[in-house]
């Protein structure tokens, strides 16, 4: 039977709630909401994803079951036995839970040298066999590497302070690659992966995948496609106000400057790339409050000017549980990823990260609306075969008229 191996990569809200809803639609306990894809008959079905290996930082976690862990972020729900046959391992650190109340430790941090710890983690690949591996550690600024002997380099001299974990993740997924099998790795989080030049090229000389950056699952991309709205209907917008507060740790995280700069960016490309100007904008997280939990809180605020000089404006708010958002779309994301790399795809594609990611890679690409990135992928699937027919609502449903 077809089968897509899959390894978690930062074993938080988003990956146990990615895991345990996939075990739970396996199961037949839930309807596979949330997923956008879940009856366009892919050529993989939900059913054939099996999480294989889990890396973490924090202590609560380390040498625990996937089981165990999703008690702790859901204890009220009946959790599949067969989130039992994967422990958390421990992962490298590189300083990424920085100032949050998380105990953590990694494996370059007294037990190995960066250099071993990057071994140990591919080896654990290696017994496992991932096809897919999903980042989603607490989200980090990275920048743009200058070249690949230099990562190499960094991470043999154990330059922990001009590395971040996400790089080191990476590096060690292209070492399997290159002696396993090609892999996809999906960079869910906002760090430079896909959008840097040297990490694609990388990627593709190891005929394996970066898909990212940053997953699109609440508040971006519903103002996209607001934007794309009046975008096609002419009216000038004024500016655009946008934020969220939530509860869970990745707001915690983003009380953090620097990753809340790196989280904004992603989030506030779209302007210009719809738009075609750039509108003043305000797009950001704004703040963390713990009673809010992973049901974050969303306002949106758009003016525009319509015909004949008027001015009017759009107001959204809105209660959107964060994780589940997300861990739906990576369903699908894994999926499309295993597809790709039978078909022999390498490097990055664009049609897949336009419709699901924040920061569409390769470097230069365009935000675009959800609306007409749905369109992109449809189309590119149908080509690829992955599909045999167009899903519901797909512009290939009609016919144009003749003149």
């Amino acid at each position: 039977m077809p089968r897509i191996n899959v390894g978690l990569i930062g074993q938080g809200y988003v990956a146990t709630t990615l895991a345990l809803g996939v075990e739970r639609i396996k199961k037949g306990s839930i309807k596979p909401y949330g997923v956008p894809f879940a009856d366009a008959e892919m050529e993989y079905r939900i059913e054939d994803i099996v999480f294989t290996s889990s890396l973490d930082v924090d202590e609560s976690k380390i040498g625990k079951t996937l089981a165990e862990v999703a008690a702790q972020y859901y204890p009220d729900l009946d959790i599949p036995e067969t989130l039992k046959e994967v422990v958390v391992e421990r992962g490298v650190h590189l300083g990424s839970t920085r100032g949050l109340p998380i105990n953590a430790r990694g494996l370059e941090e007294g037990e190995a040298s960066l250099e071993e710890a990057v071994e140990r983690i591919v080896k654990l690949w290696e017994k496992t066999k991932p096809d897919v591996l999903v980042h989603l550690i607490t989200t980090e600024k990275t920048g743009k590497l200058s070249s690949w002997k230099e990562l190499e380099e960094k991470i043999k001299h154990g330059d922990v302070k001009s590395l971040s974990a996400s790089q080191v993740y990476f590096y060690a997924a292209m070492l399997y690659a290159e002696t396993v099998k090609p892999v996809a790795f999906i960079n869910a989080i906002p760090a430079t992966l896909a959008r840097d030049p040297v990490v694609v090229e990388a990627a593709s000389a190891r005929k394996s995948l970066i898909l990212g950056d940053d997953g699109a699952s609440g508040a971006t991309p519903l103002t996209s496609d607001l934007l794309e709205h009046l975008a096609e209907r002419n009216r000038h917008v004024l500016g655009v106000v946008q934020f969220n507060i939530g509860g869970n740790m990745d707001f915690y995280a983003l009380l953090d400057p620097n990753r809340n700069v790196a989280k904004e960016e992603t989030k506030s490309s779209i302007v210009k790339d719809i738009l075609g100007y750039d509108a003043p904008h305000f797009i950001k997280p704004t703040g963390y409050l713990e009673p809010l939990g992973d049901k974050k809180f969303v306002s949106m605020l758009i003016e525009y000017i319509s015909f004949n000089g008027a001015k009017d404006e759009l107001i959204v708010n809105a209660r959107i549980n964060d994780s589940p958002a997300l861990a739906g779309l990576l369903v699908d994301v894994i999926r499309l990823a295993k597809s790709a790399l039978d078909r022999g795809y390498k490097g990055t594609i664009y049609e897949i990260n336009a419709f699901f990611m924040k920061s569409p890679g390769p470097a230069g690409s365009k935000s675009i609306s959800r609306i007409v990135a749905y369109q992109v992928l449809v189309d590119w699937m149908l080509r690829n075969k992955i599909i045999p027919r167009p899903p519901r609502y797909s512009v290939h449903d009609f016919i144009p008229c003749k003149p």
